[in-house]
């Protein structure tokens, strides 16, 4: 029973890391990421859909985003839902693709998002010390129980703990990498 708490601790652990690789993934750099178009949802054949739905996006230059719609009627409805996503991005179209200056960001820009990149990580390193805590919690009511012997116990409770190293240690890897890219001009 036990070995399951360490991989359910695991799985959750994994989708905090995961969850702060999503948060980082909407963080606008300088450079043009096709990952910037993530949240934006266009008005299209009557409903709401995700952007990647009705067009491809991609980054023929290292400071420009270039949307090819599947259907070009949608160009409008496009611009509109990019215009809505509240990115602080401009886009111009030529009636076949819309085109997306990717503009420099400020000193003070780039440290703004530095201190929002730093909270995403320590949200989700505080997901993962909670996970850690719930397991170690769990494992410490078994023992009580009798149903998990003592030297087994202490074993789960190290392993926990190593779990917990691991998933803070890529946490912080991926923030050492996010902030370079922040603050690279």
């Amino acid at each position: 029973m036990s070995h399951k708490i360490i991989v359910a601790a695991e799985e959750h652990m994994k989708k905090a890391l995961d969850h702060v690789r999503h948060d980082f993934s909407g963080v606008r750099t300088g450079k043009a990421s096709p990952g910037l178009l993530d949240t934006v949802k266009v008005e299209a054949y009557g409903s709401t859909m995700d952007l990647k739905a009705v067009a491809s996006v991609s980054a023929p230059e290292p400071r420009l985003l270039m949307i090819q719609p599947f259907d070009k009627s949608l160009i409008k409805a496009i611009t509109k839902g990019i215009n809505e996503a509240n990115l602080g991005l401009h886009s111009a179209d030529d009636g076949q693709v819309i085109r997306i200056p990717i503009p420099t960001l400020t000193e003070e820009r780039r440290k703004e998002l530095v201190k929002l990149i730093n909270k995403f990580a320590e949200e989700g390193r505080v997901q993962v010390r909670q996970f850690r805590h719930d397991a170690n919690k769990e494992l410490k009511l078994e023992e009580h129980e009798g149903t998990l012997p003592a030297d087994d116990a202490k074993r789960l409770t190290d392993e926990s703990q190593k779990l917990t190293d691991r998933y803070i240690g890529s946490i912080d890897e991926l923030l050492k990498k996010k902030t370079a890219e922040v603050m690279e001009v």
